[in-house]
């Protein structure tokens, strides 16, 4: 049996999202989930953003995050897979949920802004990966 990649990529674009997507997104219409480590989070992660570390989302996904909420997940970036792995737990949980592709990492080179202990700082865009304007 041989994949049909049309119909490989539908279904990719139907669980992932890029970090401008998000970043537009109406307010509200997503719950942002940073599952990452502790140390990693209080590094920096998306203003608004929940925290709960991959391992965690089986038991505090309930309390946290409404059911039938547009989970969004995101990890450090393009080499490390820690978001599949949330996102995998939170789809058996039973959430709509996507990947932010790029992680936080993306998120910072298009200049978005980043909340840390000291408050919200935004680094000017990467022209390598933004079109945006600095």
């Amino acid at each position: 049996m041989s994949l049909d990649p049309a119909a490989y990529f539908r279904a990719k674009l139907q669980c992932e999202i890029d970090v401008m997507e998000v970043a537009e997104s109406e307010p509200g219409a997503l719950v942002v989930v940073d599952t990452r480590r502790r140390s990693s989070w209080d590094h920096g992660h998306i203003p608004g953003a929940v925290h709960i570390p991959t391992a965690q989302i089986p038991e505090l996904t309930a309390e946290l995050i409404p059911a039938g909420s547009q989970v969004v997940v995101y990890s450090w970036g393009p080499g490390c897979n820690g978001s599949t792995f949330a996102a995998l737990a939170f789809a058996e949980l039973g959430y709509a949920v996507k990947e932010m592709i790029g992680g936080i990492e993306y998120w910072i080179r298009n200049g978005l802004p980043v909340e840390k202990a000291a408050g919200v700082v935004q680094s000017k865009p990467d022209a390598l990966v933004t079109a945006h304007p600095a």
